[in-house]
């Protein structure tokens, strides 16, 4: 069952400025951050309420994190890269989405510690699928 948006996430060349844009001007509080294998912050989850999130991440921290290594120009229009549904029992949404012909990647523990799962729509634009755990950073306080 799908809960609400869980987040929207954005690639950026200009981290920094971004992170100061929703905190400091927004208003918005950096719940967690994940750390690439150098212990360096490479992705910030700005809380929105209600356990929604904007994700903002280096976007060369990124790839070379999770990525071929090849590290495309970032241009106007394509920083957004998915937005995110929470879901409750996730395994049941997989299987009822693909019972409906939807492609679903696998379930994997990710960084943040919740369960995640893939699909993309029509277009290709990228869909994750995300339930929460007890050790989900999204939800420690």
């Amino acid at each position: 069952m799908i809960r609400q948006l869980g987040h929207i996430c954005f690639h950026t060349k200009r981290t920094r400025e971004m992170v100061e844009f929703y905190t400091e001007k927004l208003g918005l509080k950096v719940k967690f951050t994940l750390d690439n294998d150098e212990k360096q912050p490479f992705g910030y989850y700005i809380a929105c309420g209600n356990q929604t999130f904007i994700e903002i991440f280096d976007h060369a921290m990124a790839k070379k994190k999770w990525g071929d290594g090849k590290v495309e120009e970032l241009v106007k229009g394509n920083q957004y890269t998915h937005f995110c549904l929470q879901v409750d029992e996730i395994e049941k949404v997989k299987a009822d989405l693909e019972m409906k012909g939807v492609k679903v990647t696998d379930v994997r523990v990710g960084m943040d510690n919740s369960r995640q799962a893939w699909i993309g729509d029509p277009d290709g634009n990228a869909i994750e699928l995300m339930e929460y755990t007890e050790k989900s950073l999204q939800v420690q306080k």
